[in-house]
């Protein structure tokens, strides 16, 4: 990876995923890693730092995904924070087959979906494909 390190979000209800995700991305892929499990705590987070990919659980309690993945896309067409282009979105599912889940994968930001349970490895060919690491 290159000398600057990458920022990723990850949001999640699930904290032991949260953890796992965020200790493979650091010690594995040299990222900077923020992690909530709050859906409203991100999209403040995206407000204020730039993030170079998003990975979001699709089903969460209130706010899912999908919907928070929505807020962002909009936020980013009116008026970009920081400037910049609106990161990739790598979506982690439970149930992967879920239509919703489908139909999200066509949005153009959307890069791929991770089905639960999934390897560490299968994470980090994903975030190193998209991060061009």
């Amino acid at each position: 990876m290159a000398d600057k390190s990458k920022h990723v979000l990850v949001v999640d209800d699930d904290v032991v995923i949260l953890r796992l995700v965020r200790e493979s991305l650091i010690a594995l892929m040299n990222c900077e890693v923020e992690t909530t499990p709050n859906p409203e705590y991100a999209f403040e987070l995206i407000l204020k730092k730039p993030f170079d990919l998003l990975i979001f659980d699709f089903s969460m309690p209130g706010i899912d995904g999908a919907v928070l993945y929505g807020l962002i896309t909009k936020l980013y067409g009116i008026a970009p924070p920081h400037g910049r282009k609106l990161p990739p979105l790598i979506l982690m599912s439970g149930n992967a087959a879920q239509k919703k889940a489908q139909e999200l994968l066509r949005e153009p930001g959307v890069r791929g979906l991770l089905a639960k349970p999934f390897s560490i490895e299968r994470l980090c060919d994903k975030v190193s494909e998209l991060l061009g690491a």
